[in-house]
């Protein structure tokens, strides 16, 4: 995840609308990332387990996890599916996703 300092640096304050752009997105993929991995630790699953039943590597879990790869809506319905556990994801007044837990692991 990008530091807001790092994001400071890349957009100076002249650039105000990106840098808040930026920063709103960085925010976001942290509380994605964050969301991911209290889903699988609600479940009670390894790394290895969560990918198995993700159909899926424990490598890629782990990327999830480290904020190499920002998981993505298909991602948090397999997720759910895995876990047994529903999920919503709201984005403001655009969208809301059910992603129920439709299939058992």
């Amino acid at each position: 995840m990008v530091s807001h300092e790092e994001l400071k640096a890349q957009y100076p304050p002249d650039d105000a609308e990106v840098y808040r752009e930026e920063y709103a997105r960085a925010a976001l993929e942290s509380e994605l990332v964050e969301l991911f991995v209290q889903v699988r630790t609600q479940a009670g699953l390894s790394q290895a387990e969560l990918a198995r039943r993700m159909g899926t590597t424990e490598e890629t879990v782990a990327e999830y996890e480290d904020f190499d790869t920002i998981p993505s809506v298909d991602v948090f319905a397999q997720l759910s599916r895995a876990t047994g556990i529903p999920l919503r994801l709201v984005a403001g007044e655009v969208a809301s996703v059910d992603l129920g837990a439709d299939r058992t692991p």
